[in-house]
């Protein structure tokens, strides 16, 4: 890490911010962006300095950070007219930690190349929680020398940190991490559903299987949150079915056939058109348990 080296940060959302004040409070000089300004505004008095747009943050920022929403969002901020690798300077690190698609990561790992400027995909998984706690784990695909440039700040953010190999590397193993979660999230709704059909006390349940077999990070997080009725969003459900649509665009790709994937992704969509959006991942269960609606 260089001192002279001012860290920018686009993206201040639900994980983002918490992800960008483990940089402020480290005693980083902090510039940041968000298309909404009001969400940075704690950022702000908290002492970080914000920027109009991405192209002037790269022209104070030796490296940036990225977490937005989607991979057109990606493209955008980096590719655009006005984007990351048409503004950076030579010698910038360019760090996405958005969940994108691998061939996107790819392709801006090869523009960045062109212009000497380092670029790595880094997926994060651990949810709002694992942001606020600096626990997540973050899944790093480029050059091995740039993750090493990466890596004091991403220990400020995370606890499980892998270099995963080359660019698009970092997303495919996120998209791993997707698709397995797709069954730990319907098991949990459906199992603590059949519980509560069954007369059983749901706490009791949980409590119950949470150090067994079905153990799971989702069951000890999310399933307390489910039985308190609450489903705020640590991870939104628009995004969870975005990034279920990219792992099933990269297993169609290798010829893959992931059914369980598919079938999740659809009882997402189910609980997304009615009215769970903006809602957290938990409340699939509602599909099951409409009292909790």
């Amino acid at each position: 890490m260089s001192e002279k080296d001012a860290v920018g940060f686009i993206g201040t959302g639900v994980m983002g911010s918490s992800m960008a004040d483990h940089l402020l409070a480290a005693g980083n000089e902090v510039h940041v962006y968000n298309r909404t300004k009001s969400k940075a505004e704690k950022l702000i008095q908290a002492g970080a300095v914000w920027e109009d747009s991405p192209a002037e943050m790269a022209s104070k920022c030796g490296v940036i950070f990225t977490i937005v929403g989607y991979p057109r969002d990606v493209e955008e901020v980096y590719l655009g007219k006005d984007g990351l690798i048409a503004s950076a300077a030579e010698g910038s690190l360019l760090v996405d930690m958005t969940t994108s698609s691998p061939k996107l990561a790819e392709r801006i790992w090869e523009a960045g190349r062109k212009k000497g400027i380092s670029v790595l995909d880094a997926p994060v998984t651990g949810g709002d929680k694992g942001a606020r706690e600096a626990k997540l784990t973050i899944l790093a695909g480029g050059e091995k020398k740039d993750f090493e440039r990466a890596l004091p700040y991403f220990r400020l953010m995370g606890t499980n940190i892998v270099h995963m190999g080359k660019a698009g590397c970092g997303q495919y193993a996120k998209l791993v991490n997707q698709i397995t979660l797709a069954g730990t999230m319907t098991g949990m709704c459906e199992g603590l559903a059949f519980a509560k059909s069954c007369g059983l006390d749901q706490r009791k349940v949980l409590e119950a299987i949470s150090g067994g077999a079905a153990g799971s990070w989702s069951l000890t997080n999310y399933g307390p949150r489910i039985l308190n009725g609450d489903f705020a969003p640590g991870f939104f459900v628009k995004h969870y079915i975005k990034d279920m649509k990219l792992a099933e665009e990269a297993a169609d790709e290798m010829g893959l056939d992931l059914p369980a994937l598919t079938l999740t992704r659809e009882l997402y969509e189910e609980i997304s058109e009615g009215g769970f959006e903006e809602a957290g991942t938990q409340s699939l269960y509602c599909l099951y348990d409409p009292e909790e609606e």
